[in-house]
């Protein structure tokens, strides 16, 4: 809608933190960008932004004005997503922010199942840490967050949520493979490839190893899955991870997987959740109804 570039403008202006770029993005020139800008400011009769040597900083009424500008544009977003409900052919555009254990495999799954019955959604997915959801959605970056035991704020409102308890992984012909629960005390005199501290499974780790006055013996430490099971292969160490983020059980004949006793580490909570008070566009809440559908079954 025509009516609202000059909204979209002042977004992407705050987002890239200089009109250079923004412009770039916005496919039009930088000369005419700050000249829609420098109108919006004497109309609203005060700075939206902040002329920096390296770039532009939101003003104190530009944080107000931008506010509003990305509520105004998810606000016709959901309008648009609700028209073409009507017509029996759904569109939008669902925005994701994701930990890494729905990374891997879940997510995948639920967005091409989503897409063959829905081609004309689209989707964006980006990685975020426990910590980094709420932001994302305070700014309307994103509409839905999947984290594993998420930093929650109180402007953020769970819809759904799921126990998932953590589980040893290590070689096949590591001394700690083998069958049923393992404790974590038995874990701790073997070297660990483990994520980062943003990581919720890392958190959970470190809170336990306290309470029972014992170091995490951490030898390699990493943001990637992908790159902590290969150490695990080629190392010798032992890494830990949720089930959703794992494939099925004895599909795997390289890595030994055993939950972690229950008396040593609680389960962990994965939550889905939006920005309080907002109301998702149509593709966007049907498609969390089916992520919430898929993790009641299990």
């Amino acid at each position: 809608m025509r009516h609202l570039l000059p909204l979209r403008y002042v977004d992407v202006v705050a987002r890239s933190g200089s009109i250079r770029k923004a412009a770039e993005r916005l496919s039009i020139t930088s000369t005419a960008l700050n000249r829609r800008i420098l109108a919006m400011e004497e109309e609203l009769g005060v700075p939206i932004f902040e002329r920096l040597p390296g770039g532009v900083r939101l003003s104190t009424a530009g944080e107000l004005f931008v506010m509003h500008a990305r509520g105004q544009i998810a606000d016709m977003e959901r309008l648009r997503s609700r028209i073409a409900d009507l017509s029996g052919e759904r569109r939008g555009h669902v925005s994701i922010v994701s930990g890494h254990a729905c990374m891997e495999r879940f997510l995948p799954a639920m967005i091409v199942d989503y897409r063959r019955d829905h081609p004309a959604v689209t989707f964006s997915v980006r990685v975020c840490n426990r910590h980094g959801a709420e932001p994302m959605l305070a700014d309307y970056s994103a509409d839905i967050a999947m984290v594993y035991e998420g930093d929650w704020g109180p402007s953020l409102q769970t819809l759904a949520e799921k126990a998932q308890t953590v589980q040893l992984l290590c070689h096949g012909e590591h001394p700690l493979a083998g069958e049923g629960v393992v404790r974590l005390r038995d874990c701790l005199d073997y070297p660990m490839a483990l994520p980062t501290r943003a990581n919720g499974v890392r958190s959970l780790l470190e809170r336990a190893a306290g309470r029972l006055n014992r170091p995490l013996p951490i030898a390699i430490e990493s943001d990637s899955f992908g790159f902590l099971r290969r150490c695990l292969i080629d190392d010798g160490t032992v890494s830990f991870q949720v089930p959703i983020a794992l494939p099925p059980i004895g599909e795997d004949d390289v890595l030994c997987r055993r939950p972690v006793d229950a008396r040593d580490l609680h389960a962990g909570a994965l939550l889905v959740g939006q920005l309080r008070g907002r109301t998702l566009p149509v593709a966007a809440a049907r498609f969390v109804e089916r992520v919430a559908a898929a993790l009641d079954a299990g």
